[in-house]
């Protein structure tokens, strides 16, 4: 008979805030959509080398497909296995559509939209927060609920989110890694259902 799992970690993280954490090899990290059509940012770091980090090249190219659900392998920028997906009750998460950003909010919205709170600014809160991370290790991330479709043409378009309430993702650490969350603030997209709400990550041995 199996012991029942140790809970190491359980933390709402607000709408709109960031987060980090650790994660040891073995354990599971389960983010949940609490409110339903939430975009979870998040990028994640070997905790003994944080240079080496997620890289979605290689994770779609050994994936075969543009999505991660249930399967999917995470893989680092030195190729090597960082976090399984083993449970996912939401069907598919974008890995395409990237961090909203000063930048990305003037270009796809408007000038005065420029200054509103993104995810890159998060990401770089817990940054100096934390101390181990730096600007220069903010990458291409994935977005977790988030849908943003492939269009016959090859663009990408941001839609309602396929995600609902206490929808979740849940993977394995293949070694111990930092997880580095924005719960996406955005209101210019439906990618939150322009109302960002809380989310939940539980962490268990």
């Amino acid at each position: 008979m199996n012991s029942p799992t140790h809970l190491c970690c359980d933390a709402t993280i607000p709408a709109g805030e960031p987060f980090l954490a650790e994660v040891k090899a073995g354990q599971t990290v389960r983010i949940l959509d609490l409110q339903g059509n939430q975009a979870v940012d998040t990028l994640f770091f070997s905790l003994s080398n944080p240079r080496e980090r997620y890289d979605v090249q290689r994770t779609l190219r050994r994936q075969n497909s543009v999505y991660l659900t249930t399967g999917s392998v995470l893989f680092s920028n030195l190729g090597q296995p960082m976090l399984t997906i083993v449970d996912d009750t939401c069907g598919r998460h974008d890995t395409l559509g990237g961090a909203c950003a000063q930048e990305s909010n003037t270009v796809r919205y408007a000038l005065e939209k420029r200054y509103m709170h993104s995810c890159r600014d998060n990401y770089l809160r817990a940054c100096v927060h934390d101390g181990r991370l730096s600007k220069a290790d903010i990458g291409p991330n994935i977005n977790f609920f988030m849908n943003v479709p492939v269009t016959a043409e090859g663009g990408l378009t941001f839609e309602d989110g396929i995600s609902a309430p206490g929808k979740y993702v849940e993977l394995r650490a293949e070694m111990d890694v930092i997880v580095l969350i924005s719960n996406c603030p955005q209101l210019n997209n439906p990618c939150n259902g322009y109302n960002p709400t809380p989310a939940q990550l539980l962490i268990r041995d």
